[in-house]
């Protein structure tokens, strides 16, 4: 049986903001920018970068340890490029991979976002045809 991801929002004021919450978890507040809301909480656009880095940085990480790569510090910056016309989804994202490692070298990050897009980031897979991804990555020696 496949896997379900259930979440519940709730509209929390008389614009657009709004409370989700998957399980347990805190819960987040998504609002949009004035004047349609009121600009307190993360934007739809804004949530799907946040999950596209985090998932694609939570498989990158993995493969990295699998290597036995020592991570001292990692950081994914995201942005996405939206398109003028309606809906203004967007058209490109930029996505740094930015690893501290002593020992890490430029082919396994390479390799790591390779396998993350390719084989094991759903959020990436859902996005590949879609809107065009494009990975870079830093090595940065501590």
């Amino acid at each position: 049986m496949a896997e379900e991801v259930e979440v519940t929002v709730n509209l929390t004021n008389q614009k657009v903001q709004f409370t989700g919450v998957a399980g347990s978890n805190p819960a987040i507040t998504c609002d949009c920018k004035p004047p349609i809301g009121d600009g307190a909480g993360y934007t739809g656009l804004e949530l799907l970068l946040v999950s596209l880095a985090a998932c694609s940085g939570t498989s990158v990480v993995h493969v990295l340890r699998k290597m036995r790569k020592s991570i001292s510090r990692f950081e994914i910056r995201a942005k996405g490029i939206r398109r003028e016309q309606h809906p203004t989804c967007f058209d490109k994202i930029d996505i740094e991979f930015v690893l501290h490692s002593p020992d890490a070298e430029d082919a396994d990050i390479q390799k790591a976002i390779q396998l993350s897009e390719e084989t094991y980031c759903p959020v990436w897979a859902m996005l590949k045809n879609n809107v065009e991804v494009m990975p870079r990555h830093i090595v940065v020696r501590p």
